[in-house]
């Protein structure tokens, strides 16, 4: 009887949100970059920035901060392991049902955001990033030559407050379309 409830608790066990995710093959390999913070990181931060009253752009942090679940950032220089991320972001997409949001392409790289629907349409559960095909003689990054970053962020995730920040943050005009689908 106690194997029997092992098993059942082992099989059961990835239905509560405890697997892997497809990009977690990058977390080790080398010539990869990543960058992976947890829910109790980002419950942190977002708690730290909360102190600011005062400042509504922390706020906006906040209230994001507290209904991220977790973030994953990978990042290559190399070409083949960017061609790998390219193909596992699509088999991924086939897979799951984000939608593509956005895609921005110019001289510098090609941005493609895409979301999963969270509870309405304001809210997504899942926002991912990829950028490829960037073009490290035309951007200022020093002695890097980046080919691909992927960024993943699961949760509960308001695109006002994500659009709201953007705004705010000086990046490409672009980006600040997120928020206003």
């Amino acid at each position: 009887m106690k194997k029997l409830s092992v098993l059942l608790v082992l099989a059961v066990l990835p239905f509560f949100g405890i697997s892997q995710s497809i990009f977690d093959k990058y977390d080790n390999m080398k010539n990869v970059g990543s960058v992976t913070v947890n829910k109790s990181m980002i419950r942190l931060a977002g708690n730290i920035a909360a102190f600011d009253e005062g400042d509504q752009d922390a706020q906006d942090f906040a209230d994001i901060a507290q209904g991220l679940d977790g973030i994953k950032v990978f990042i290559t220089e190399d070409a083949g392991i960017s061609e790998d991320m390219g193909k596992t972001v699509k088999k991924y997409l086939k897979s799951s049902n984000l939608e593509e949001l956005m895609k921005v392409r110019d001289k510098d790289a090609t941005v493609k955001f895409y979301i999963k629907q969270g509870r309405d349409e304001d809210h997504v559960s899942e926002l991912l990033l990829f950028v490829s095909d960037i073009n490290s003689d035309e951007l200022d990054m020093g002695n890097r030559k980046f080919e691909s970053v992927l960024v993943s962020m699961t949760g509960d995730i308001d695109l006002n407050k994500i659009g709201a920040l953007t705004r705010k943050m000086d990046l490409p005009k672009e980006l600040n379309e997120v928020g206003g689908r």
